[in-house]
């Protein structure tokens, strides 16, 4: 106790020790200020005990000095609080940016609640919220105005974001996603039964009946294309087509076709049941064949050379798609093979959609051309899924082996999620039936068949 008294007694004498010298030279001189005239300045006169002066200081430039620094203390506290993005999101149309970070939240409960595609929805809902935070300039869309990149204005005012944005808008990202889609993706039902290439086809029916539909809207050719792609139910198509026609819809675009991919095992089983009977659900296919080594290596490489011959457009997508099951077929290079499936896959992912949820600006997002997409969309990916249950009732017409038309809802490009709503609702008729591996056959086409279909709206108005 003592020695805490001790302590408090130093530190007095430490503080006081200012005010005594102070006190002390007080003592021995005395200080006056001398009233100016309007035109002089004010001076400090220190005379000793003789009265004779010590020392003379002007103090009027002090004074000034001590006056600006007060202002400019003032003025940029004053800047600072205007600065706060607080403050901006209740100026002007910042409640618009209150809006999207609402939504940026709901996007992430069905992310981690309710598990709809999590691992792409997550990185696209919180790039959502990033680039709506007023002030944290992360992302600037006049850099990408216009569909071009305006490169001179990137050393004045790019964000993280912005550069990100550049894999993406240079088509970087989706190719990327598609050699990893390529190298998770098994061929062989399509190649045991090649009839599962026309269901993939004729479920691209959305895609083109969108087109024509959103042209009626009053949408520019390039940006109904755009729209449209939303139907083969493929994310990384749905991005890089639309980065190449109509930058200013990505946001909304790449929003609607995830989540709809999402809502998969929502929308279709309806579709389905109302263009099938009971009896056609039940229908029992035969086992497919086992398909030989040799067949699922010469697979990619004879697709690549055919489609990109046929569609020049199509060949980056097309290719990178084949690289990655060729890795996966081949056998020598596994290595790569597993480096593709996940660390690549799954950085590129990231990237992908922090700065695809980037572009889901108040400005570009809040407006009735949204709101026309979200409903276009959704009955794109409904025509598509409903075009390969037609097909598939229609090739039981003509052939005497009969198919399940639930397997033609799975033409879409949602792999595997599509086959797994075909193989539920055809057990919900007759638990006996497997219909997964059948519908993989459609699943991995549907995959090919939005990837030629991009190509060929690309070279079309590209």
């Amino acid at each position: 106790m003592k020695r805490f008294k001790l302590f408090i007694i130093s530190i007095v004498a430490l503080l006081g020790m200012p005010f005594f010298a102070v006190a002390q030279d007080t003592d021995a001189h005395s200080v006056s200020l001398q009233h100016p005239t309007k035109d002089t300045e004010v001076i400090l006169v220190i005379t000793d005990s003789s009265n004779e002066n010590v020392a003379e200081l002007p103090v009027n430039s002090d004074v000034e000095e001590v006056q600006d620094a007060d202002l400019e203390i003032g003025s940029s506290f004053v800047d600072f609080c205007k600065s706060m993005g607080f403050v901006k999101l209740f100026q002007g149309d910042g409640w618009k940016n209150l809006i999207m970070i609402a939504v940026g939240c709901l996007l992430l409960y069905l992310a981690i609640v309710k598990k709809y595609e999590p691992l792409l929805l997550l990185p696209i809902a919180f790039g959502m919220i990033l680039t709506n935070l007023p002030g944290a300039g992360l992302y600037n869309a006049s850099l990408f105005a216009d569909g071009h990149v305006h490169w001179a204005e990137f050393r004045n005012g790019a964000g993280l974001l912005d550069y990100l944005y550049l894999g993406v808008k240079l088509g970087i990202y989706p190719c990327l996603i598609f050699v990893g889609v390529g190298a998770m993706t098994d061929f062989g039902p399509l190649i045991a039964n090649p009839k599962s290439l026309l269901l993939g086809a004729a479920a691209q029916l959305g895609i083109f009946a969108t087109y024509l539909t959103t042209i009626a809207l009053g949408f520019t050719p390039q940006e109904a294309a755009s729209i449209g792609i939303i139907g083969g139910a493929d994310g990384p198509t749905a991005i890089f087509l639309t980065s190449r026609l109509a930058p200013h819809l990505l946001g909304p675009i790449a929003v609607a076709a995830y989540s709809y991919m999402a809502l998969v095992p929502v929308i279709q089983p309806p579709i389905m049941k109302a263009l099938t009977t009971k009896r056609e659900r039940a229908i029992v296919m035969k086992q497919l064949r086992n398909v030989s080594k040799t067949e699922k290596i010469l697979f990619p490489i004879v697709v690549t050379i055919i489609v990109s011959l046929l569609l020049p457009d199509a060949a980056s997508l097309i290719g990178c798609l084949m690289l990655g099951n060729l890795m996966k077929e081949c056998g020598v290079v596994e290595r790569l093979s597993k480096t593709v499936q996940n660390e690549l896959m799954n950085i590129v992912t990231i990237f992908l959609g922090i700065t695809v949820g980037a572009t889901a600006t108040a400005a570009n997002f809040l407006n009735i051309q949204t709101l026309e997409i979200l409903c276009v969309g959704i009955i794109a990916f409904g025509l598509g899924s409903a075009g390969g249950v037609l097909l598939a009732k229609l090739m039981n017409v003509f052939s005497k082996e009969k198919v399940n038309p639930l397997i033609g809802s799975a033409g879409v490009s949602a792999v595997p999620m599509a086959a797994r709503v075909s193989q539920t609702v055809g057990q919900e008729e007759n638990p006996s039936i497997f219909l997964l591996m059948h519908a993989m056959g459609p699943n991995v086409a549907g995959v090919i068949g939005s990837a030629v279909a991009a190509g060929i709206l690309l070279s079309m108005l590209g």
